[in-house]
């Protein structure tokens, strides 16, 4: 549930004082009609996030005042303002923000504060995505890597919303494998690069998936790093067993003729892992070329 909205701020009442036609010697008579000024709306011009000791920290700033309304609480899942249709959000909790009074575009319709969906390599927060951005309304959701406790508070000059959400639970560093598009515009293998994000055991390889298809930070995504998806929504589960990794994915999956599949990134990605030497990859309704045994698989609609 969303906390409370707070008290907007009042719209300034300016009196205007008009001249009727009247006799040369006839005194002025006012109006009774009064303009109001519009009330300001804020502008986001940046969402960021970084780790503190014991918590990640979002920071959503503005040009101008505060939002005048502001809510948070956790959502099972993120709607779009307007179509209602759900937006896809990276991880095993959503905590959902809204910002009344506040706009995220320009008069021309351009975003103000970087890009809709940001990926952060933090222990809890791995996505930021905006789900709304209509009529002086602000929604966003913070994607997580589990639910924590969390505060919202205000800071001035400059105008900011603060979000800090826990994280009182150990992470491990895995390598996740994405596409190097530059080394594969070259031709030059191998066509994958590793970064490095934190996750929190037992569950390291659904972890690890779960950062692979947030895709790549914003600094990373500027030197050329990709996440290929194939028509791939997701990870809806992933069993490791002898040495295996069952992994089932979601969506439409195809490769498009390409050589070059999700498959490529997420089979280096898992065998960096402890106990898993092979890799099957099925479809969403379970198929894949070879389902028994100790070798990787892929299924057919996968291949180029």
């Amino acid at each position: 549930m969303f906390l409370p909205p707070k008290r907007s701020l009042a719209a300034l009442a300016v009196p205007l004082v008009s001249l009727l036609a009247a006799p040369a010697a006839a005194t002025p008579a006012p109006s009774s009609g009064a303009v109001h000024a519009a009330p300001r709306v804020a502008t986001l011009v940046d969402v960021r996030a970084s780790h503190q000791p014991g918590l990640d920290r979002v920071v959503f700033e503005f040009r101008g005042p505060l939002p005048a309304r502001r809510g948070a609480g956790y959502v099972s899942r993120l709607i779009a303002d307007g179509s209602g249709r759900t937006v896809p959000v990276a991880g095993d909790a959503i905590l959902g923000l809204r910002f009344g009074g506040a706009t995220g575009h320009d008069d021309n319709g351009r975003p103000t504060y970087g890009p809709a969906r940001e990926t952060f390599a933090l222990p809890g927060v791995i996505q930021v995505v905006n789900a709304g951005d209509f009529e002086a309304q602000l929604t966003f959701g913070v994607g997580l890597s589990r639910k924590a406790s969390y505060r919202v508070y205000t800071l001035t000059h400059p105008s900011r919303v603060v979000v800090d959400i826990k994280t009182p639970y150990r992470t491990v560093p895995v390598r996740t494998y994405f596409l190097d598009s530059r080394a594969y515009a070259a031709g030059r293998r191998p066509y994958t690069a590793a970064v490095s994000r934190p996750v929190a055991p037992p569950s390291t390889a659904r972890g690890a998936l779960q950062r692979l298809f947030a895709g790549p930070t914003r600094a990373e995504y500027a030197k050329g790093l990709r996440f290929v998806a194939s028509g791939a929504t997701g990870v809806r589960s992933v069993v490791v067993q002898d040495g295996v990794a069952h992994v089932r994915l979601a969506g439409s999956l195809g490769s498009g003729g390409s050589a070059f599949t999700v498959a490529d990134e997420i089979m280096p990605t898992l065998k960096r892992l402890p106990g898993i030497r092979w890799v099957k990859i099925y479809d969403a309704h379970g198929r894949t070329e070879r389902p028994k045994g100790h070798s990787d698989s892929v299924p057919e609609s996968l291949e180029p």
